[in-house]
């Protein structure tokens, strides 16, 4: 009986364990798709244990990312940042309604029904926008910040041994999965690496398509 309790806490602990590094996960892709690389966030993506765990994931970084100087690289990665997302001119939009192509046709342009979906969505599980926010709701920054905070709140309750409100906390995030992130993100991501010039966002683009191959992956599992 000792022996079953204790092989339970263990499995527990591991399900938290995944769904914390899930959690960070999300919430770091998400600070690199808000907006510009700052210096606080640059500081941390180059110590050593956090450029092991980018690697961990896939992430490959050049001489420049790693050595150049923190003022000029951050300036380039803002010009980078602001000619691949922002424009003016042609940029790849990080907007679920522009690249989710629904079946009712209305996709292709910012305020489609992939917008007015994700709202409800986010709101119907409790969550709310922060009020400094005048982005659009469907946002790639948005979207993965909703994802880690669901993530977050199922490590919460597996840590309480809630099995019923982590598996209602996973069944959220199956759906968001399937019925959005899955339906554009790879398109999104796919778009970017290709017109990417400097590594960085090159980078970033093909760890979070492998990562949201990943997590279809890891919701799927029974």
């Amino acid at each position: 009986m000792d022996n079953c309790i204790m092989e339970k806490d263990e499995q527990t602990e591991d399900r938290a364990e995944t769904a914390r590094q899930r959690s960070s996960i999300y919430g770091f892709l998400g600070l690199i798709y808000r907006a510009e690389v700052t210096r606080p966030l640059l500081t941390q993506m180059r110590k050593q244990e956090f450029l092991s765990m980018l690697s961990g994931i896939g992430a490959q970084f050049d001489e420049d990312f790693l050595k150049k100087d923190d003022t000029v690289l951050i300036e380039d990665l803002a010009v980078e940042y602001t000619r691949l997302f922002l424009g003016p001119g042609r940029h790849i939009s990080p907007h679920e309604s522009v690249h989710h192509e629904r079946d009712d046709g209305d996709w292709g342009k910012l305020w489609g029904g992939s917008t007015v979906d994700v709202k409800k969505f986010i709101e119907s599980a409790g969550l709310h926008y922060q009020t400094e926010y005048s982005g659009l709701p469907d946002h790639i920054s948005v979207e993965l910040e909703f994802m880690g905070a669901l993530a977050m709140e199922e490590a919460l309750a597996w840590g309480k041994n809630d099995a019923e409100r982590a598996e209602y906390c996973r069944q959220i995030q199956r759906k968001f999965m399937d019925w959005h992130l899955s339906k554009w993100i790879p398109k999104f991501c796919d778009k970017v690496i290709p017109h990417a010039e400097l590594p960085f966002y090159r980078e970033m683009a093909k760890v979070t398509k492998s990562f949201m191959q990943f997590e279809n992956d890891e919701l799927n599992k029974c």
